[in-house]
């Protein structure tokens, strides 16, 4: 009887030696008399919930995202790159393509190719290129537009 008295509590602590941990170089912890809120930085969102008047994130936040390579320096200006990664042509397409450049550099930061957009989905040939990343950006006469990495095989 004494034995299974001891093997509860050896079990209990167990179970708490294996919760799970949380450790982040971001975050904070805030409390008030309603509740306190935990929270750390640099992770997706993995739940939303709500009661119609508050919302609430279940997860880890990052404020500035970079999908696919994107750095969007220009939020309203929209434009979709494609295929990426290529092998032949590659496709820029935006609907606001007047006075609009591109420029294409290696890994090393050389120019490789420039030239002004042409219609609403402009194709570029890359074909005669080395397989490897590259930038692309966008660019009007006053400011950069967008800058996408991009990957060019065989």
């Amino acid at each position: 009887m004494t034995s299974k008295l001891l093997i509860i509590p050896i079990l209990l602590s167990g179970l708490l030696l294996n919760a799970q941990e949380v450790v982040s170089t971001q975050g904070d912890v805030y409390s008030n008399e309603s509740g306190s809120i935990d929270f750390t930085i640099g992770e997706t969102v993995i739940g939303t919930g709500t009661d119609e008047t508050h919302e609430i994130t279940q997860g880890f936040h990052q404020t500035h995202w970079n999908f696919v390579g994107l750095k969007d320096h220009a939020p309203n200006y929209e434009a979709l790159i494609f295929p990426n990664p290529t092998e032949d042509v590659l496709n820029i397409k935006t609907s606001t393509f007047e006075q609009v450049t591109y420029t294409l550099y290696d890994a090393q930061g050389k120019l490789v190719l420039q030239d002004k957009l042409s219609a609403e989905q402009t194709p570029i040939q890359v074909h005669h290129l080395t397989p490897g990343s590259y930038l692309l950006t966008l660019h009007n006469e006053t400011q950069r537009l967008k800058t996408f990495k991009l990957v060019k095989t065989h």
